[in-house]
């Protein structure tokens, strides 16, 4: 289904959506790759309201030029702004622009728009709630203001708080090993500390802003001119730590009922790139016994922490495993992990049928505080499954030539390598399209690949990462 116009406001990019009244509704608000993960909400909820269909409609910012999804709404103000002011100077108008847009500003449009408030509106005549499901709990979200719409996650001015480094630090100070750290509270402050533990922190800095994900806001450091270069125009408070060289960056999921239930859903170790660029991420993890029995420990006690705060749902804690086997805490993702669902689908194969998935869990801690009696972790890593991911963004303007087709069948590809019917597979997603100009920070596309063992997952990953190569072009 191509996308080639814009309603008169600029509203809405595109939009798919048409309203059955005999459905029960809930509303996504995110990033289109966790599009299927409301599916396994879909289906919890579908037993919950078994009187009537349960369906959700996902309001997204990301602008393809088509899209196999049902019930899609695409919001995205900076595609407006990109394509008004390049016409004359980009592309001559040839070209559609695909861009990223932060959190904040998404949820702003999404708040504001007046299509969707109408069709929130509409929804309501015909069901006496509505949930939203996020990606992330921002403030800028305020659907939840109208009466009878409630936000089915973390608290958004809770989720602030917890995201912030400077706090986590200080929260789980005593709780976990952190590497030296300090705090700097302006650029003169930042640019004096440096340069004086550099004497000693010979391996280099970390560097990162209270708010940093993926990369963005944050460095790792070798010389004071990087820092010089970075620091212009920031502001605020900087968490300076020492630059650990390590083998592994393990990062855990896991869910907070109340404050004292957590949930482990896995680890799995992150693929960074540059020191701090996070590009996907590979499960199982290579960590020891030994390691996997301290992060699931450490994360435990971290959830234990939120949940005494009053965060309940789903989030994830990044952490190192230095040179010398040392475990060290890294930063809590107070939100869905990007591998949410890829977690799902190995513990819905790990685990006995029926058993609930992580957003089931989510709904049970938000509306119940705690979770369901049936609730079962995986005592063992599920190493009958090998899965990878790859984010492939563009670091620079680009321009795509080809399209690589979404392939909904992920969760398939899952079942049928638990089973033994296949020994590897990778599928494509998230294509942008063809004759898109991609601004840089962009995803063109993202791979997961799913195998019996890790040779053939790291296979599948750069198979499908070629693919993704092969459509791309200098701008």
């Amino acid at each position: 289904m191509a996308i080639m116009d814009i309603n008169k406001n600029h509203e809405v990019l595109f939009s798919n959506f048409k309203y059955d009244p005999e459905v029960y509704y809930f509303l996504y608000c995110g990033d289109i790759k966790a599009y299927y993960l409301n599916r396994l909400l879909q289906e919890a909820l579908q037993v919950k309201f078994s009187g009537r269909e349960v369906r959700f409609l996902a309001v997204v910012p990301d602008f393809f030029r088509q899209y196999d999804y049902q019930d899609v709404i695409v919001i995205n103000p900076a595609i407006s702004r990109h394509q008004k002011c390049s016409i004359d100077t980009v592309n001559q108008g040839n070209n559609d622009i695909s861009c990223r847009i932060s959190s904040a500003d998404f949820m702003t449009a999404v708040s504001s728009s007046s299509a969707l408030r109408e069709h929130i509106d509409t929804i309501l005549q015909n069901q006496d709630n509505l949930y939203i499901y996020l990606f992330e709990s921002v403030q800028e979200m305020t659907l939840d203001e109208i009466d009878c719409v409630s936000i089915l996650g973390p608290d958004r001015a809770l989720s602030i708080e917890c995201n912030n480094k400077i706090l986590q630090y200080q929260q789980v100070a005593g709780l976990v090993p952190t590497a030296e750290h300090c705090f700097c509270d302006d650029v003169e402050s930042l640019l004096r500390t440096t340069k004086k533990l550099r004497r000693k922190w010979k391996n280099g800095i970390f560097i990162s802003c209270a708010y940093s994900a993926a990369g963005s806001n944050s460095l790792v450091s070798l010389n004071q001119e990087e820092v010089q270069t970075w620091s212009v125009g920031k502001e605020g408070t900087f968490l300076v730590s020492r630059y650990m060289p390590h083998t592994l960056d393990p990062t855990v999921l896991a869910v907070v009922a109340n404050e004292s239930d957590v949930y482990i859903a896995g680890i799995a170790d992150q693929s960074i790139e540059d020191g701090n660029r996070f590009v996907g991420s590979t499960y199982p993890s290579m960590v020891t016994p030994y390691q996997k029995k301290q992060l699931n420990r450490y994360t435990v006690l971290v959830g234990q922490m939120l949940g005494r705060l009053g965060y309940r749902g789903i989030f994830g804690c990044d952490y190192i495993v230095a040179n010398d086997d040392t475990v060290y805490f890294i930063e809590i993702n107070a939100r869905k992990q990007g591998t949410t669902l890829e977690f799902c689908y190995t513990l819905e194969q790990g685990l006995p049928k029926g058993t609930p998935l992580l957003p089931e869990l989510e709904y049970y801690a938000v509306t119940e505080n705690r979770f369901p009696d049936n609730c079962i972790e995986l005592q063992a890593t599920y190493d009958s499954i090998y899965w990878g991911t790859h984010n492939y963004k563009a670091l620079e303007q680009k321009r795509t030539k080809g399209f690589v087709p979404n392939n909904p069948y992920e969760r398939q590809s899952f079942a049928k390598i638990a089973r033994g019917d296949l020994k590897n597979d990778f599928v494509v997603l998230e294509h942008v399209g063809t004759d898109f100009i991609v601004m840089p920070g962009t995803f063109v596309g993202r791979v997961v690949s799913v195998a019996e063992n890790r040779k053939n997952m790291e296979t599948g990953l750069r198979q499908g990462v070629g693919f993704i190569k092969q459509t791309i072009e200098e701008a």
